[in-house]
């Protein structure tokens, strides 16, 4: 009977936990945002990847700039202890239409690998031991899409192949797979990427 009760209050508590969960583009961070004016503001700043937005509080007033406002910005993001910065990079949406974009910058070097991030929803299947039956939590996670910059303006999003990731770093493709495979690295982990793509640049001496 206690092992059921345990059971059925640790299911509630992460139901809980999914529901009260917050994520880093939902609250408010401390940083400062440097305009294409010239001017640099720093307050409380929210962004919005989604829509390209960044919402600013300084002296208990709020001001939203777009993304063709905006040259970089910086937070120092409480949820994972450290600073992120995000740059305003002109990509093409559609051919021959390029818009400002935000995006954060993962690594920055010779081949620098940036990223945008979006909130998904999804159903995970789950057992009550109460009831003794299956049943789905909808859980939200953020996706994150990956891009390569190289220094000669070149932009490409990547796909989180390992093929695909090869392709981009063709000029030092044998030792990047070597990498890969003896640190049992995967190319769709955020971590993973940074450090393989750490690994590319020093390789290229930048």
């Amino acid at each position: 009977m206690f092992r059921k009760s345990f059971l059925v209050i640790s299911l509630l508590l992460m139901d809980l936990y999914v529901f009260a969960q917050q994520f880093p583009s939902e609250i408010f961070h401390d940083g400062k945002v440097v305009l294409t004016s010239g001017d640099t503001i720093s307050g409380r700043i929210k962004y919005n990847l989604q829509n390209d937005l960044v919402e600013v509080i300084t002296g208990g007033v709020v001001q939203t700039y777009t993304a063709r406002k905006i040259i970089k910005f910086t937070i120092f993001d409480k949820t994972v202890d450290t600073y992120r910065t995000f740059y305003s990079v002109p990509y093409y949406r559609e051919p021959n239409y390029k818009v400002p974009m935000l995006f954060e910058v993962l690594y920055e070097g010779q081949l620098s690998l940036l990223a945008r991030e979006s909130l998904v929803q999804e159903n995970v299947p789950s057992y009550n031991y109460y009831y003794r039956g299956n049943y789905n939590i909808t859980q939200t996670r953020i996706e994150y899409q990956y891009f390569f910059l190289d220094n000669k303006g070149n932009f490409r999003r990547f796909t989180t192949k390992k093929n695909d990731l090869l392709d981009i770093m063709a000029r030092r493709g044998p030792q990047i797979k070597q990498y890969i495979k003896k640190n049992h690295l995967k190319t769709d982990k955020k971590g993973d990427l940074v450090r393989i793509t750490a690994y590319y640049n020093s390789l290229m001496g930048g």
